[in-house]
């Protein structure tokens, strides 16, 4: 086996190998599997917004979730090759264009918006949660303005100095604010998910999203 061979498996685990044999292009499927059996957020039929949604795992399952009567948007700057069922659409665009109210490119309204978005890294954990704040502010803010009442939020964010205000700013617009952090997440990872169940009728959210981490 070459270096590069060998690099390449650098991060290769169980959860890895299972996403290959089960046709998920990512292991980050099971993070959603995890989240879904503890906390259902996804229900035949829902109409479902998969913020930075490429290779395409949380695509897959999310329809496989909502049935045929369902439909999956997903955005993000890459493009997604995965083959992907009749109710998935795949929007190439930046997720912050959904965060002016004055667009027109959200695609209506949702019943859940999932954000596994997360910044290129820099090796700096001060950094790196920084921009990871901005995104998931950024995911907060477009889930205030498509969902629809009751509607449920699932996002991933990096702990760090914001994170506390983040969970609070979820709290203020939904019924119920959860933590979670699924045993598929590699341990070493800072990576948690905050989940917003029941979007409060009036509730409105404070413009967070003000420019690129």
């Amino acid at each position: 086996m070459t270096r590069s061979q060998k690099k390449g498996n650098r991060w290769a685990d169980h959860y890895t190998r299972r996403a290959q044999k089960e046709n998920f292009p990512a292991r980050s499927v099971y993070k959603l599997q995890e989240i879904q059996k503890k906390q259902p957020v996804i229900g035949p039929g829902d109409r479902v917004l998969d913020l930075g949604c490429a290779p395409g795992s949380w695509l897959l399952y999310a329809a496989q979730l909502i049935g045929a009567k369902g439909q999956v948007v997903g955005v993000d700057l890459k493009p997604v090759t995965q083959a992907l069922p009749e109710n998935v659409h795949v929007r190439q665009q930046d997720a912050f264009a959904l965060c002016d109210p004055d667009s027109d490119q959200s695609d209506g309204r949702f019943h859940v918006v999932l954000s596994d978005m997360a910044p290129d890294t820099t090796g700096s954990k001060h950094v790196d949660a920084a921009r990871s704040a901005g995104l998931s502010e950024a995911a907060l803010a477009v889930a205030c303005r498509v969902l629809v009442p009751g509607g449920n939020f699932v996002c991933k964010i990096f702990q760090g100095p914001d994170f506390k205000a983040f969970t609070e700013a979820v709290r203020a617009e939904f019924s119920a604010m959860k933590i979670f952090k699924p045993q598929s997440s590699r341990k070493a990872s800072r990576e948690i998910f905050v989940i917003g169940l029941g979007k409060k009728q009036e509730a409105v959210c404070q413009d967070t999203a003000n420019g690129r981490p």
